[in-house]
């Protein structure tokens, strides 16, 4: 074998290395192999060793030969890319190769996966947003009617099953007919809606039910990519977590219909006002169009746009129809429901403000809801209060009080107010309120506000603890309606250890000798601050707050002797309650204004109530027999008017600033007071002159508005007579003991006998007075007459008509304090005496 090199065997697919031709086919050139350096095949023989391992002679060239193929394989691809594009001339340069088609595919997959995946795996369900969970509390009277609604946000929340179904089909039908079908977001629909907004065919979002419910309850309302962008991706995770009805509740509790509401249960109530469970399919229709475009679709505040709204409802109901959720026939019967110009007002104007405000400060104080939760909102509460005694206590104020002022000629007038309450006596339920002419224009709610002395109308407690007590006068005689004492004027009470106390009565009247009954009658101060010392003024005050008023009440507390006289500036509603409680037989329930509370259909726990003995009934009905006469034959016979049996009390504070009557039938304790207030500077204001009376009383306005408010409040139910169980020997006479020093009074003229007439009333009256004196022929005593034969100026109310040289009737006569104790009226309205009260005449 020769020692020389051998040439090697050329490999299955050599080609040799030769230049090609431009236009030489693409699989020809394809077909020349090269090593791994770019050379051709024949060349590896230079460069290996021969059979013995040594170098061959090709080994020197390794370095030039190396160079030289690196810039042959350069050129080979410049020339093949060169062939390429001179065969990719003109419109074939436009069009891509399959391969750069299936390239961009895989790349444009692979970022949609990869982008579907980053935000699907970042964009989480957020909380709520503020707007969407901020719901108004529901006020109501007892019978379900609204009263108000509190909140920035008029919303309810409902349930599904408080929803009609005519409401839920009429909705689907107008923004989602395949909504318990479709997955959570629809790309065609989108894309859709895009079109036909672009196309000027209307603004169309293409968003399924769900992607409009995150919308409203998880992001907020701006148009912009990002918005869209997590409303997609929360849409599709919360279709995951929520069932379908769940996510339809959540639409209809947070899509707008205009008018200020917010879920369907508000528009309901804003434009038929009725429940959303009330709702049929005509007016479900139109509250489903009416989500496309709210403030346009109003065709009350837009008459202009019925033809398109029309158009819009037909849509719906036409739907409603292919469904098969509305009968074709019925379908044919509907006409278009037009809703209502002007529904129930729920803003806070009127007695709405005045309630709402009250029910709150109710609710918080005895630990129902507290005030965090309410601000939140979604409470739906039911009140005590009925609407039909709320709108008789309102007319019978404006009848009787606020129709007979004169704002611009008289401006005493414009510092009358007025507040009143009713309660239950047997359940203790507050049935109405009074609080102000307008909760936008007196904002103090009167029947709560604790800054009015209740004057006369707290001397009823002070005999009520008398008997309760068993309490005896100083000379050791029990206390009974016919117990006598000495009812003359600035008498000093006797057996108090404290500074020497005389208060006045009335215009200085002097009654001597008198019993509790006529005493009470005619509201003889002199009778009644004795016999708060006789009692103590503690038991009095425990006696009063036993019946119902605050132990916080306003000088309550230390008031001495004078706590007989009213000083105390008890609350109407708190007066209403102590009432109450007589009414019942001496049995207290606290007063509750609240019937129901729920929270998105959850029931939310009452305190419990419970009923007490607070006086004995013997202490309450002997009250109640003395309080029946003031009604019959004393200074309150305007309340005659109700038509019932009747007790009460009349009371004035000092210097005529407020005139209050407190009184009850069997079943209705009512307390109503005319208040002086300046609305400028909200200071006390005496009423001498409002009404163009002398002076405003108890036994005028206030008993005038408790006569005919009582009587509507009642109409047709049964008249209940009172059922009385009197203390022993309160039928019976207790006789003073003999005075030493030859008269009954300590001080005053002690000769003189006692008038027939009441500090509290005009004399001119027909009813007969406590003693059955005689009467005129035309059934009222001679004007100007007393039992001295002597004469007054006038009657007691200022009456200019009469001639003499008494005092009554003055406009300050009396009406302050003197040095030894205050004087409270509570006289008679005005000139005709009680006729025009009786009759329902009124006097200018």
């Amino acid at each position: 074998m020769s020692d020389e090199p051998q040439p090697k065997k050329p490999r299955p697919g050599w080609a040799s290395h030769e230049p090609q031709a431009a236009d030489t086919p693409d699989d020809a050139r394809d077909d020349t192999r090269t090593d791994a350096a770019g050379l051709p095949r024949s060349n590896e023989s230079d460069g290996e060793a021969d059979g013995h391992g040594e170098p061959g002679p090709a080994s020197a060239k390794t370095g030039a030969s190396a160079t030289a193929g690196a810039s042959a394989k350069k050129a080979a691809r410049e020339e093949r890319r060169a062939a390429l594009k001179a065969r990719r001339t003109g419109w074939r340069r436009l069009v891509p190769t399959w391969r750069m088609v299936l390239g961009a595919f895989l790349v444009t997959a692979l970022l949609v996966v990869g982008g579907f995946l980053l935000g699907y795996t970042l964009v989480q369900i957020p909380a709520a947003n503020a707007a969407a969970t901020q719901q108004a509390n529901v006020y109501l009277y007892a019978d379900g009617t609204v009263i108000a609604r509190d909140g920035e946000v008029n919303r309810e929340n409902v349930t599904l099953s408080q929803i009609s179904e005519d409401a839920q089909h009429a909705v689907l039908a107008a923004e989602d007919r395949d909504f318990y079908t479709e997955s959570a977001v629809d790309p065609l629909a989108m894309v859709r809606g895009a079109w036909n907004t672009l196309t000027g065919k209307g603004k169309q979002s293409g968003s399924t039910i769900t992607q409009q419910y995150v919308k409203n309850y998880y992001l907020r309302q701006e148009q912009t990519v990002t918005r869209k962008v997590k409303e997609f991706f929360i849409a599709i995770k919360l279709d995951r977590n929520q069932s379908k009805d769940e996510i339809l509740e959540g639409y209809l509790n947070t899509s707008f219909f205009g008018r200020g509401a917010y879920g369907i249960q508000a528009a309901a109530h804003a434009y038929y006002d009725m429940d959303a469970s009330e709702l049929d399919a005509g007016r479900a229709a139109y509250l489903a169009a009416l989500v496309n475009a709210p403030s346009q679709y109003d065709v009350v505040a837009h008459p202009g746009n019925r033809a398109f709204v029309e158009k819009r409802w037909n849509y719906v109901l036409d739907g409603m129809v292919d469904e098969g959720w509305l009968d074709p026939a019925e379908r044919a019967r509907l006409t278009f429901p037009v809703p209502k110009r002007t529904t129930l007002s729920t803003t806070m104007s009127g007695q709405r403000g005045y309630i709402v405000n009250i029910v709150k400060q109710h609710l918080t104080d005895n630990k129902i809801v507290d005030e965090a939760s309410l601000d939140a909102g979604g409470y739906r509460i039911t009140t005590t209060l009925q609407k039909s005694k709320q709108d008789a206590f309102v007319e019978s104020v404006d009848d009787n009080l606020m129709d007979r002022l004169d704002k611009k000629n008289r401006k005493v007038d414009t510092y009358v107010r007025a507040g009143g309450a009713s309660i239950e006596p047997k359940t203790g339920k507050v049935v109405a309120m009074y609080n102000g002419i307008d909760y936008v224009k007196q904002y103090t709610p009167n029947a709560t506000r604790r800054d009015f002395q209740v004057g006369s109308s707290f001397k009823p407690f002070v005999f009520t603890a008398a008997v309760e007590n068993g309490s005896r006068t100083q000379d050791g005689r029990r206390i009974t309606p016919g117990t006598h004492y000495d009812g003359t004027s600035e008498r000093p009470v006797q057996g108090w250890p404290g500074p020497r106390y005389a208060p006045e009565n009335e215009d200085h009247e002097d009654y001597g000798d008198i019993t509790v009954s006529e005493a009470t009658d005619k509201s003889v101060n002199a009778v009644y601050a004795q016999m708060a010392v006789d009692v103590g003024p503690d038991k009095v005050r425990k006696t009063a707050v036993d019946l119902g008023l605050s132990p916080d009440t306003p000088d309550l507390d230390g008031a001495g002797p004078s706590i007989a006289l009213g000083v105390a500036n008890a609350s109407v509603l708190d007066m209403t309650q102590a009432y109450a409680t007589l009414a019942n037989h001496g049995k207290h329930t606290p007063y509750t204004l609240v019937e129901k509370v729920t929270q998105n259909g959850r029931d939310i726990a009452l305190p419990e109530r419970h009923t007490r003995r607070a006086v004995s009934r013997e202490a309450a009905d002997t009250t109640t027999s003395v309080l029946k006469g003031v009604v019959e034959k004393g200074t309150a016979t305007a309340a005659q008017t109700s038509g019932r049996p009747a007790a009460g009390k009349t009371g004035t504070a000092e210097e005529d600033t407020a005139a209050w009557f407190a009184g009850y039938t069997p079943d209705l304790a009512t307390v109503v007071a005319v208040m002086g207030q300046d609305p400028v500077t909200a200071g006390h204001k005496s009423l001498y002159g409002a009404m163009g009376l002398p002076r405003v009383n108890g036994g005028g306005a206030p008993a005038e508005i408790w006569g005919q408010y009582t009587r509507d409040a009642l109409e047709g139910e049964p008249v209940s007579s009172f059922s009385l169980r009197l203390q022993p020997g309160a039928d019976e006479s207790q006789p003073p003991a003999p005075d030493p020093s030859g008269g009954p009074s300590s001080s005053g003229d002690v000769s003189a006998p006692a008038t027939d007439a009441p500090d509290d009333e005009d004399t001119d009256s027909g009813t007969p007075d406590d003693d059955g004196g005689s009467t005129g022929d035309d059934g009222s005593e001679s004007e100007g007459e007393n039992s001295t034969g002597g004469t007054t100026t006038g009657s007691p109310t200022g009456d200019t008509g009469g001639t003499g040289t008494g005092t009554g009737g003055g406009d300050t006569t009396g009406g302050g304090t003197t040095d030894d104790g205050g004087s409270n009226r509570d006289e008679l309205p005005g000139p005709g005496g009680l006729s025009g009260a009786l009759d329902g005449r009124r006097w200018d």
